[in-house]
């Protein structure tokens, strides 16, 4: 499996979290979330497609093939995991969140390991 970019993370977890909500994985709703352009969302989306994390008809609503929600649950804990971390520590709500955001995509796994265990 290729390894993906902060972009592919961020554009796979946000499609996890709108259907987490319900919500249809929908080129307005993706761009809306990740406060990015159509048109970027459309691209990233081929990216995905070409790399086997996501399928779309053409018009159509996007789905997370069963690797694509692999990844995206993976971040989406990471993300879970390390804004708790950081609120734990005394960190605001708006820095955690934002914190959280960026170092979900660059922390070791045995960093993030021994933070989720220290956690527990």
């Amino acid at each position: 499996m290729a390894k993906p970019t902060k972009s592919q993370e961020d554009f796979l977890e946000a499609l996890l979290m709108l259907e987490q909500d319900g919500l249809p994985l929908e080129t307005t709703r993706v761009a809306k979330l990740l406060n990015v352009s159509k048109p970027a969302v459309h691209q990233m989306g081929h990216e995905l497609i070409n790399h086997g994390w996501i399928t779309r008809k053409d018009y159509g609503d996007m789905k997370l093939t069963d690797e694509g929600r692999a990844i995206a649950e993976a971040v989406l804990e990471r993300h879970h995991v390390l804004k708790e971390f950081l609120l734990r520590l005394g960190v605001s709500e708006e820095v955690a969140e934002n914190d959280c955001c960026l170092m979900e995509h660059i922390l070791s796994d045995e960093t993030f390991d021994a933070i989720r265990k220290t956690l527990k």
